[in-house]
C-alpha cells in the first residue's frame, strides 16, 4: 500500500461539518518536516450523499483521504477492502488510494487512542469507565480491549445506548456493563475515564471530580479544557486530551498515505496547539 512520494499528490479530510478540522494543519506540517514539498492537503464539505460521486471523480494524483462524520461507517461499501481494526467497529476514517487504483480502508483512531494512553503512561489498568456511547465510544471499548484487563462500566442515557454498548462489548471481547447516565458521577472514581460526549455534556460532572482523581482520557479539544478536564487537572490527575488522539491517529495516516516512517510526532502536535491557541 505504499505510494508515490516522489511525485506531487493529493491528500484531504472529508466531513460535514468540516470546517473546524484540524487535520490539514497536522498533515501540511508532516509535509513540510518530511520535504514532501509537492503534496497537499485540503479539506472538502462532503455528506453521505456526496461521498460517492466525490470518490469517482479522483484522480491518480490521490494518496489518501482522511474521514470524519457522517463518512466513517457510509464509506465501507464504497471501497475495495478494510482492515480488521476498522471492521471490528465498522468505522473508517482513514483511505489509501494504492497505486493499482484501490481504495482500502483502516481505522487509526483506535491504535492513536492506545498510542496517546501509552505515552502517558497508561499501558494497562485493571478497570475503565467510559461516558457516551456513540461511535466515539466504540473506538474506545476497541481501545480498552487493549489495555483493560477487567471490566469497562459505560454510562449511558437509554436503555437502546445501554444494549448498544453491551453488543459491542461482546464483539469486541470486552467485559461491558452499563449505567444510567444519572450516576455518572461515580465513574470518576475509575482508574481510567474516557470522555467521549460531545461539548459541554461532562461540565455538571466537573464538581464532582475526587480529591485525588487517576487519569481521564477527554476526546475533546475544541474549546479545551473542557471543565471537567480542567478539574482534573486542578486535583492532581492525568489528563490526556483530544489533541493527544487527533496527533496520534494523524500520524498513523501520514505514514500510510505517504509511506514515510517515523511521521514527526512532535511537529505536529506543535502546529496543533498553534493552530488551537489561535482560535
Amino acid at each position: 500500500m505504499r505510494v508515490r512520494a516522489a511525485e506531487a499528490r493529493r491528500a484531504a479530510v472529508l466531513g460535514s461539518p468540516i470546517a473546524h478540522s484540524l487535520s490539514p494543519v497536522l498533515h501540511r506540517a508532516a509535509y513540510r518536516e518530511l520535504g514532501l514539498d509537492d503534496w497537499s492537503y485540503d479539506r472538502f464539505e462532503v455528506d453521505e450523499e456526496a461521498l460517492p460521486g466525490f470518490l469517482e471523480e479522483l484522480g491518480g494524483e490521490w494518496a489518501g483521504l482522511s474521514l470524519t462524520m457522517p463518512l466513517k461507517r457510509a464509506v465501507i461499501p464504497l471501497l475495495d477492502g478494510i482492515s480488521a481494526t476498522a471492521a471490528s467497529v465498522e468505522a473508517v476514517n482513514t483511505v489509501v488510494l494504492t497505486d493499482d487504483g484501490r481504495r482500502v480502508g483502516d481505522n487509526t483512531d483506535i491504535p492513536g487512542m492506545v498510542a496517546a494512553l501509552r505515552e502517558h503512561g497508561i499501558e494497562q489498568v485493571e478497570s475503565a469507565a467510559v461516558l457516551g456511547a456513540g461511535a466515539t465510544a466504540s473506538s474506545a471499548l476497541a481501545a480498552l480491549a487493549r489495555v483493560c484487563t477487567g471490566e469497562v462500566v459505560a454510562y449511558v442515557r437509554s436503555a437502546e445506548r445501554a444494549a448498544e454498548m453491551r453488543q459491542w462489548g461482546e464483539r469486541l471481547d470486552v467485559t461491558v456493563r452499563t449505567a444510567d447516565w444519572a450516576d455518572a458521577e461515580q465513574a470518576l472514581r475509575a482508574p481510567l475515564v474516557i470522555a467521549t460526549t460531545p461539548a459541554g455534556t461532562t461540565d455538571a460532572l466537573a464538581a464532582a471530580v475526587p480529591e485525588r482523581p487517576a487519569t481521564l482520557f477527554d476526546v475533546l479539544y475544541d474549546p479545551w479544557p473542557t471543565g471537567l478536564a480542567a478539574r482534573w487537572s486542578a486535583y492532581g490527575g492525568a489528563v490526556v486530551g483530544g489533541l493527544d488522539l487527533l496527533v496520534h491517529q494523524a500520524v498513523l495516516q501520514v505514514e500510510q498515505m505517504t509511506g514515510r516512517s517515523p511521521a514527526p510526532l512532535a511537529v505536529m502536535r506543535k502546529a496543533g496547539e498553534h493552530a488551537l491557541a489561535r482560535r
